[in-house]
């Protein structure tokens, strides 16, 4: 090539990394052609004015996804481009989602799922004087120590079915989210890809890009992810990890089968992919399939906690991951996060290891199952999934709704929902004309009663009963 320059001004990050990102926009937008020989990397390095290691860095970034060989003393040849779905692939999800920072005031909350009040601020201010009581030192100070008995606490609350944690695999963290970030900052460095599927908890998607680390989208069918497209992502991206709910996925519910779970265990084996397990949800069902852990031990991170099933404010969680790791991500977590406050993590301990947070969860369950029957009563005859035991609706709209509209219409209505826009891990252009509502959060199951009303008026009214002319 002889009059091409890469456009540095553009993005953020270290200069290889926006280096081998220009080029990589440019092999997707044909400005360099397939079989086109990329400039020798010193004669690169003095056009840009930079050194001839931060172009070899890059140009390594580029085989590393894929993009470009290269050979000694015949040089970096572009490989070929990409397919238009792949390249969206490669465009972030905005930092803020579709919600409001600032929920607005007078609403129904139907936009969380934290965990139901059902009275557990009685014990958990009880736990919180007698920790108090029991290490004035530690609270006031910054937490250096882990005592054993906190990781005792997490690999009870990990637990499932037949999966039990060893201690020495438990990091306990600043809840699920903290968790995970924890581990995708340790195990990835900037530039890599994090693999996601299309509609998933989305925020830890745009946590990671935060950080540097770029989304590859993996396509789901009506039984969860697709072991063949995450082969060929694997294949043509190379992703560090992947995310995944396997049970009771957030937003669609879907649950994957013992076969799935298997086949994604082999791809991840085969490609050198860790998998980050999030079971947040999973804890709350009876679900007898054992966990993605099981088939791929030595591989998958299990992250869960107390925000659904307990109090979210609490801030209890804990990830299990393989002992070679541990060390690696409780030191990012302290780099994330600042640290671990002792007053928590403690409090959160005492709740599992007393058997009080176990029996919140059954009381908290009890109570989404009093109030996803409200739904199913309101909602008859409408398409919706619900999980008795799972506090949130996955509802499809009928025609002529769409996603944005009817969630602003509901908003008007006195209601916040979630859009199908607020769960895409990255710009994908699926489109499923759903939406996502909690019942958890409303004090009264009166006021889940009157939220759902509300959703089902619009729905049977359609366009004709909401229009805004804003």
């Amino acid at each position: 090539m002889t009059n091409w320059l890469p456009d540095l001004s553009a993005g953020s990050g270290p200069l290889y990394q926006r280096l081998a990102d220009s080029i990589e926009s440019d092999i997707d937008r044909g400005v360099i052609g397939v079989g086109a020989k990329l400039p020798p990397q010193r004669d690169l390095a003095y056009d840009i004015g930079t050194t001839v290691g931060t172009v070899g860095r890059a140009y390594q970034l580029l085989r590393e996804r894929g993009l470009v060989s290269g050979e000694v003393g015949r040089g970096t040849y572009v490989l070929g481009q990409r397919p238009e779905e792949a390249k969206a692939e490669l465009l972030e999800p905005s930092e803020q989602g579709t919600r409001f920072i600032d929920a607005p005031s007078g609403k129904l909350r139907f936009d969380s799922t934290a965990a139901p009040d059902i009275g557990q601020d009685a014990v958990i201010a009880e736990m919180l004087s007698r920790t108090a009581q029991d290490h004035p030192h530690e609270i006031s100070s910054y937490t250096r120590d882990f005592p054993e008995r906190w990781s005792e606490a997490g690999s009870r609350w990990l637990g499932r079915n037949s999966y039990r944690p060893a201690l020495d695999s438990i990091v306990p963290t600043l809840g699920t989210h903290a968790a995970v970030m924890a581990a995708i900052a340790a195990l990835t460095t900037p530039g890599d890809y994090v693999a996601f599927e299309h509609l998933t908890y989305s925020q830890i998607s745009r946590s990671a890009g935060l950080i540097g680390r770029r989304t590859a989208l993996v396509a789901s069918d009506d039984e969860g992810i697709d072991p063949d497209d995450f082969v060929r992502v694997c294949a043509q991206k190379h992703p560090k990890m992947m995310f995944l709910m396997p049970t009771a996925k957030n937003p669609t519910l879907v649950t994957l089968s013992a076969e799935r779970r298997k086949a994604i265990a082999r791809v991840a084996r085969e490609f050198n992919v860790v998998l980050i397990e999030d079971d947040l949800y999973g804890d709350l069902t009876d679900d007898p399939t054992p966990l993605l852990a099981e088939y791929a031990p030595e591989r998958t991170i299990v992250a869960g906690g107390l925000s659904k099933s307990v109090a979210a404010g609490v801030r209890g969680g804990w990830l299990a991951c393989p002992p070679a790791y541990r060390h690696r991500i409780r030191v990012a977590h302290k780099m994330m996060t600042g640290g671990l406050p002792f007053l928590l993590a403690e409090v959160g301990s005492r709740l599992v290891l007393s058997g009080q947070a176990s029996d919140i969860r059954r009381r908290c369950i009890a109570e989404v199952g009093a109030r996803i029957a409200i739904v199913r009563e309101t909602l008859a005859g409408f398409e919706f999934k619900a999980k008795d035991s799972v506090p949130f609706v996955w509802l499809t709209l009928p025609e002529p709704w769409l996603s944005g509209t009817f969630k602003q219409a509901c908003l008007e209505h006195g209601v916040l929902i979630d859009d199908e826009d607020e769960f895409k891990a990255g710009r994908s252009e699926q489109v499923f004309h759903a939406v996502r509502f909690g019942v958890s959060q409303p004090r009264q199951r009166k006021d889940v009663a009157g939220g759902v009303t509300v959703i089902r008026r619009l729905l049977e009214e359609g366009r004709a009963g909401y229009d805004s002319f804003s």
